[in-house]
């Protein structure tokens, strides 16, 4: 079972969607060892089996979940494994190897990386010119600004171009006394991902609190890019990527509603 789920051994590179996939496809894939597979309730959570075994994770620790939903996604990712094994396509499993063995023992790290990333959200800077596109993005990120000041308390200032502006030190700590209030470990995890794939926390918190659906939050976390696309033409391998991302973003979005389940 440890060699099978070796290939789970890796950081959760979101950040380098191409770089993963190179990685997985280089690699010589398992064979698919099991037949049957299921979940089973016991104290502390809920277990995975492969022919009535436990999974681990890399790091040799049991993989026991907090809701029969969390388990039921990891479940499908294993069943759906055809003649083998292949992590690219088990965006869960890598979410749940990475709190497990990364996060739940501390997550002061995330924590704070999610503060860091709220201080130059990405919907903060916008476009000069052309002054259609700076339209566009006051169209579809203002009302996150409005929405994260009456949901959190948090006032943020914006700036046209890429030059760094300094938030309200209130409004940092708002976002800090809101994301104090997450206990789980798989919804931080979850939110840490979706703001890394697209560049702001906002867009993930809204997700969160269903203030935005997914593909809604996906569109317009690429607002940038497809205006260019609109302009120029199509990225066939930027698609590609991106197509990848997404694959990992709703992943995400389906961690925080089961962990919540």
């Amino acid at each position: 079972m440890r060699e099978i789920l070796d290939h789970f051994d890796q950081s959760l590179n979101v950040d380098n969607p191409t770089a993963k996939v190179s990685e997985s496809s280089h690699q010589l894939l398992k064979k698919r060892f099991y037949k049957d597979v299921s979940i089973v309730s016991e104290e502390g959570g809920v277990s995975i089996l492969l022919d009535r075994c436990p999974i681990q994770t890399p790091a040799k620790r049991h993989i026991l979940v907090p809701t029969e939903a969390l388990a039921a996604l990891l479940a499908q990712e294993f069943k759906i494994q055809e003649k083998v094994i292949d992590p690219a396509k088990m965006p869960i499993m890598r979410l749940i190897n990475t709190v497990i063995d990364g996060i739940a023992d501390d997550m002061q790290v995330i924590f704070e990386d999610l503060l860091r990333f709220v201080a130059c959200d990405m919907i903060f800077y916008r476009a000069q010119t052309p002054k259609e596109l700076a339209k566009r993005q006051c169209e579809h990120w203002d009302f996150l600004l409005d929405w994260a000041e009456e949901k959190i308390g948090a006032r943020f200032n914006i700036a046209e171009g890429v030059m760094h502006i300094e938030q309200p030190w209130v409004s940092i700590q708002a976002v800090s006394n809101y994301l104090r209030k997450i206990e789980s470990p798989y919804v931080l995890a979850a939110l840490h991902t979706m703001t890394t794939l697209t560049g702001s926390a906002l867009i993930a918190f809204a997700v969160a609190e269903k203030k935005i659906d997914l593909d809604h939050a996906w569109s317009i976390a690429h607002l940038d890019e497809d205006w260019t696309i609109e302009q120029w033409k199509v990225d066939e391998e930027a698609m590609m990527r991106r197509a990848y991302r997404k694959v990992e973003f709703d992943a995400a979005v389906a961690m925080i509603t089961a962990a919540h389940s």
